[in-house]
């Protein structure tokens, strides 16, 4: 069982301010994987005070010096890359080809990504007779989620790192092994004292004091609208900046062509990755509603081919992340039985034969109408919903029909089509035929945040930008 009872700050393992910690659950046996301190807002406050006294010298760091640190992380990162994996599959269950593969490799594209960008980002530049200057905002407070948790401490540490910030991380209690791996990535490769400290804990006990401390200039938030709104209001009061990248329930139109069947297959399967937690799931599946009966049928074999199983087995997804996110998804489930969906595949309970552990059915349901709760709301599991659309005018106005707008897809054989539908979708990103891109810009329209991250424009939201006049004096 792991035991991580110290905080990173100030370039030391620490003892917390209270000697309290909290059990992290392995949701493939329900039992304890480990224990680990939970921090209060004395914690915080050191780790902030470590912060701001190491902004002085981080943020007039010089551009080789951070690059150079960059590249220590990401050659220790590689070393410790098994660990990171082992820990992601123990804390939220991820399957161990996925934990190995995408799910760490992300965070390793996302620093080599950072590498790129701030080799060639533009810190100062003259526009006519002023200097235009990007500067380090400076003590950022940083709360990740534990569905990706690679994935969105890299998007929110490095380019504060590049940018000249100094920082405070709270990953979530869910999955505190990877950030504290990570932190020991951080340190080992010679992160200066203070630049970078770990408190672990959990929203009332951190959260919140980060997110409301006078001395943070920034908050980066990536989790649901609920607890988006509540670091809104906590950060308010000192008119910190906020950037969030909060919930979604993605539209997927899969266009009339020839490549219909294949876009329905891969859709299902895509939907399914990582037990359907992922906040830009294309949960909501738009097919031309007189072909809803092939439709169904491609759905029904493309889910019977995602197994469900032990992490450590060869199934395509492990169970969900906690007892009750598996009790929300029944839940939701047995809504869209009662509110008249067809269930395709799936449906309630665990798979057949399985007595332990949080696992979900791969879920299809057809036959809904966009104002079902299943179609509203975001399971963040392996449920995907399939809407029937009679044009593509109302298969936009179907998926422009929501109060989220992180992402959207389109899949067809007629790309110049699906181009046209992509630019007409209200969302942060939207991928046509299954695009991908660490240097694409992410984030969300609406309630599902604000902000981007991924690439330079991860990095303009680290920076304020200062401009100083009669830089450059008038010619006589």
């Amino acid at each position: 069982m792991r035991e991580y009872l110290k905080f990173y700050i100030g370039g030391e393992w620490i003892d917390p301010a209270q000697p309290q910690t909290f059990d992290v659950i392995n949701p493939a046996t329900e039992e304890v994987a480990g224990r680990v301190a939970n921090g209060s807002a004395a914690d915080v406050d050191r780790a902030v005070k470590a912060a701001r006294a190491a902004f002085p010298a981080w943020s007039a760091s010089s551009v080789a010096d951070r690059l150079e640190l960059l590249g220590n992380i990401a050659a220790e990162y590689q070393n410790r890359a098994g660990d990171l994996a082992a820990a992601l599959t123990e804390e939220m269950g991820a399957p161990s080809e996925l934990a190995n593969g995408f799910q760490v490799n992300l965070g390793a594209g996302h620093i080599a990504t950072a590498i790129e960008v701030l080799e060639r980002y533009t810190f100062e530049e003259l526009r006519g007779n002023s200097l235009i200057v990007k500067e380090p905002i400076g003590v950022c407070g940083l709360i990740t989620p534990w569905n990706w948790p690679m994935n969105q401490i890299a998007v929110k540490v490095f380019p504060a790192l590049a940018t000249g910030n100094t920082m405070v991380l709270k990953p979530s209690e869910r999955s505190p092994f990877t950030g504290q791996v990570f932190a020991e990535i951080l340190a080992a490769a010679g992160v200066p004292a203070g630049v970078f400290n770990l408190v672990q804990g959990d929203g009332p006990g951190v959260g919140v004091p980060l997110s409301s401390h006078p001395d943070v200039d920034m908050i980066s938030f990536t989790g649901s609208t609920r607890a988006g709104v509540e670091i809104a209001k906590n950060a308010a009061p000192t008119v910190k900046r906020v950037t969030q990248e909060l919930g979604g329930k993605s539209p997927h139109i899969i266009l009339d062509d020839a490549a219909f069947a294949e876009s329905v297959g891969a859709g299902v399967v895509t939907m399914m990755l990582n037990s359907g937690q992922t906040c830009s799931a294309p949960s909501r599946m738009l097919v031309p509603a007189a072909r809803m009966a092939e439709a169904i049928a491609v759905a029904e074999q493309a889910a019977a081919g995602v197994t469900v199983g032990d992490p450590n087995s060869d199934a395509v997804i492990g169970p969900v992340v906690a007892g009750s996110q598996f009790d929300k998804i029944q839940a939701l489930i047995q809504q869209g039985i009662d509110d008249g969906a067809t269930l395709v595949a799936g449906g309630l309970g665990r798979p057949e034969g399985v007595t332990k552990g949080f696992y979900v059915k791969p879920t299809v349901f057809a036959d809904v109408k966009n104002d079902m709760t299943i179609a509203r709301e975001e399971i963040f599991g392996p449920v995907l919903v399939i809407i029937g659309y009679d044009n593509i005018d109302h298969a936009v106005e179907i998926a422009n029909d929501t109060e989220y707008g992180l992402a959207g897809a389109v899949s067809g054989a007629d790309l110049d089509a699906a181009r046209a539908v992509a630019r007409r979708i209200r969302a942060g990103s939207v991928a046509i035929n299954g695009g991908f891109d660490f240097a694409c810009p992410f984030g969300g329209y609406g309630r599902s945040g604000n902000g981007r991250e991924w690439g330079e424009f991860g990095f303009d939201e680290y920076v304020e930008v200062k401009g100083i006049l009669g830089y450059v004096p008038a010619e006589a």
